[in-house]
């Protein structure tokens, strides 16, 4: 089965301004033609997972019970689009906590791969920050950038920095809706 890893903030939904965290389902946005990619991979037989940092948690912004409703009304608006999210992975530690799963570092996508039996040599991942690319570096996994959320300054970046090949997308999109399109055109 064809499988696609997505960050959440940044490529599902908005970004909250200032850097903030999405605490609360009023506080959750889905970004244009986001439900309409999910329908897509999820009529094409792609398995859905998100990965996403949730340093808020370990911060004390919020709780892991605010992020399970969030989670559990954004997996409603999914399911009335016709989408579907086979599982969420997310990391409540804080940036300086050294765990293994908290992007950059791959340790929800191995766990995700051990799960569901999966290779990840044949997955993507579609993120909007450099921690998300160099997580699907580190797990051998496709890295697609998307503009959206901080993608304008991730891309900034790599097109500014010193960073080998390796380490930079291998294809830039505007949205989550134009990857999910070149995903479907090219496989």
């Amino acid at each position: 089965m064809k499988t696609v890893f997505l960050d959440r903030d940044g490529v599902i939904n908005e970004n909250p301004p200032d850097r903030g965290y999405v605490c609360n389902w009023s506080d959750f946005y889905f970004i244009s033609n986001s439900l309409k990619a999910i329908q897509l991979l999820t009529q094409t037989d792609y398995r859905i997972f998100i990965v996403t940092n949730q340093a808020g948690i370990g911060k004390g912004i919020f709780t892991e019970q605010q992020l399970a409703e969030i989670h559990k009304r954004m997996l409603n608006e999914i399911n009335e689009a016709d989408g579907r999210i086979e599982r969420i992975y997310y990391c409540p530690h804080q940036p300086n906590a050294g765990c293994n799963c908290r992007k950059p570092k791959n340790g929800m996508l191995l766990k995700a791969a051990n799960d569901y039996a999966f290779d990840l040599l044949s997955t993507y991942l579609i993120g909007d920050s450099i921690s998300d690319m160099q997580a699907a570096e580190n797990a051998s996994v496709m890295p697609m950038l998307v503009l959206t959320g901080h993608g304008q300054d991730s891309y900034k970046y790599y097109t500014n920095s010193d960073a080998s090949m390796d380490e930079k997308p291998n294809k830039i999109f505007t949205n989550l809706y134009t990857a999910t399109r070149w995903l479907l055109n090219s496989n």
